[in-house]
């Protein structure tokens, strides 16, 4: 004699509409980061001096254009690898687009305050607490695809262990970069662009699906 059912099963969705959800998502912070590029109208005077002037807005830019494409990369490496969704999964996914949809704002933050004392500290603690919580989230993404076994049939142990290591050491270099921020600010920004250049920095896959990239981000 069978039990009852103690409720209906957890139900499993395609990834397809995740997939593009997501990329939008992607696309539109990726895109507004550029808006906040500008110089102020006394800049005419001397244009160059105006540019030159701007650095911070630059590196600000070009750390979190970076740190973007390289959670999209992680993305993409993870949804490739997947074969289902379920409902758990999306939410998790919820939470990494709302911190990466947030990225614009600290970022702006960041290139305002820049070299303004403890203010400075201030606003790259807080893009660093941002940066970090994007990599806790894309990795508890993947981590949890893995136990609810939604990934492909065809990709072998060796594949998804080697994704779990290259999304894990981020972690720890945000927390250490984070630290340092509190002592040397402008360092701690160019470690955070050297954490996710490393992301960035395609590897050769031991399994990928027909037609699709072997790199990962």
């Amino acid at each position: 004699m069978t039990e009852p059912s103690s409720g209906p099963a957890p139900r499993d969705y395609g990834t397809g509409r995740l997939e593009a959800f997501s990329d939008g998502v992607f696309a539109i912070a990726i895109t507004l980061l550029v808006l906040d590029l500008s110089l102020p109208l006394s800049a005419g005077r001397n244009l160059l001096e105006g540019f030159l002037d701007e650095w911070p807005s630059y590196l600000a830019y070009i750390v979190s254009f970076s740190t973007v494409a390289a959670v999209w990369f992680g993305h993409h490496a993870i949804t490739e690898r997947l074969a289902r969704t379920n409902s758990t999964l999306l939410r998790l996914n919820m939470l990494l687009l709302l911190i990466v949809s947030l990225l614009p704002f600290p970022t702006r933050v960041l290139a305002e305050f820049i070299k303004q004392g403890n203010a400075e500290r201030v606003a790259v603690t807080v893009y660093g607490v941002v940066l970090l919580l994007t990599s806790v989230l894309l990795s508890g993404l993947w981590r949890y695809a893995r136990s609810a076994h939604l990934t492909a049939d065809d990709a072998g142990d060796e594949d998804l262990d080697l994704l779990t290591e290259r999304l894990t050491p981020s972690m720890a270099g945000y927390l250490v970069m984070i630290v340092l921020g509190l002592f040397l600010p402008i360092v701690a920004v160019f470690g955070y662009l050297l954490v996710s250049l490393f992301v960035l920095i395609p590897i050769r896959m031991p399994w990928r699906p027909s037609g699709t990239s072997p790199s990962v981000g």
